[in-house]
């Protein structure tokens, strides 16, 4: 979540006319994030999450998004729902974008999850993937290896500014996953983006899941390697192999990983910290600073990305 359009009251009062919430009260932008404008909206009726869809989501996209959070919510998955408006819309238009309201989930993103949270992420993830299986809509991952490419195309250049042989690193990343990218394992929908700021928790009690803008089908473990890189480094971005341990005890509780899977875990891994080390390198080199936008340092996953090339064994995630 973050800010880059700002909206008026005036602009803001017209919009919300067209959907069943009241009379706005107040509303604030929230600014951590990097894709969308967000803003914390209090009506009448109550709160909600008002976004405004920036340069990275195609509108084309937006009834998939949508109809995934309405699927997950009838099959149990607590995720917050787009209000329809009075003409049966859900989509509209607001200050030059499209823009929906979502309803607001409480609880809070956690800055130092648990052991205990982590289980309770690896559940809900696996829990997510087996509510996914029977969603009709389909969407491939725009942030494959393919992706990566293009944000790497955008970024090589200056790369080394950020840390020096960084672009011979990831020019060589680029040819062993190439070459060897695990293929034919169980995929489905996945979430694809699961980090602390993505799931609340009321105490140790996960109460939801949000953004579900980067969803969409691939590998059902690169989703696990995802949440592997998001929920188990800590500060110093060592490996907390206890949260890992925790984590994948959690997933595997609902649906237990194949051989297959478990061997490729290494490969998504690093995968995965290479695909967020890119989109956090553009943004570095190329969203001015200032604002309510919060660039993320791409440097804390060239480190996971060393650390999961070093990994001989999926053991050493915790795997048991």
């Amino acid at each position: 979540m973050a800010v880059y359009t700002d909206v008026t009251e005036g602009e803001l009062t017209a919009f919300l006319e067209a959907y069943p919430v009241g009379e706005l009260l107040s509303y604030k932008g929230i600014a951590e994030g990097t894709e969308n404008s967000n803003f914390l909206v209090h009506a009448s009726t109550g709160s909600y999450i008002l976004t405004l869809y920036e340069k990275r989501v195609d509108k084309a996209d937006l009834p998939f998004f949508l109809g995934l959070m309405g699927h997950l919510a009838r099959k149990g998955i607590s995720c917050p729902l787009p209000v329809t408006a009075h003409d049966g819309t859900v989509i509209g238009t607001l200050a030059g974008r499209p823009a929906v309201i979502i309803t607001f989930l409480e609880g809070l993103s956690l800055r130092r999850p648990t052991a205990a949270h982590c289980a309770e992420v690896g559940k809900a993830l696996a829990s997510l993937h087996l509510a996914g299986q029977d969603f009709q809509m389909r969407r491939p991952n725009a942030l494959a290896i393919d992706g990566w490419r293009k944000l790497w195309a955008a970024s090589r250049d200056r790369a080394d500014e950020v840390e020096p042989g960084l672009a011979a690193e990831v020019d060589a990343d680029f040819g062993d996953f190439e070459r060897n990218w695990p293929a034919g394992l169980p995929q489905g929908i996945i979430h694809a983006d699961l980090f602390p700021d993505n799931v609340f928790f009321l105490g140790e009690k996960l109460s939801g899941l949000i953004d579900f803008y980067f969803a969409c089908d691939d590998l059902y473990a690169y989703d696990v390697a995802t949440c592997l890189n998001a929920w188990c480094f800590e500060k110093d971005f060592s490996f907390n192999l206890t949260k890992g341990t925790a984590f994948l005890a959690g997933y595997q509780s609902v649906r237990p990983l194949e051989g297959e899977e478990k061997e490729a875990l290494p490969m998504l891994a690093r995968g995965s910290a290479l695909r967020f080390m890119l989109t956090r390198l553009y943004d570095w080199l190329t969203i001015p600073d200032g604002g309510l936008v919060m660039k993320r340092d791409p440097t804390e996953y060239i480190r996971r990305m060393r650390f999961h090339r070093a990994i001989r064994s999926p053991s050493e995630y915790g795997l048991t």
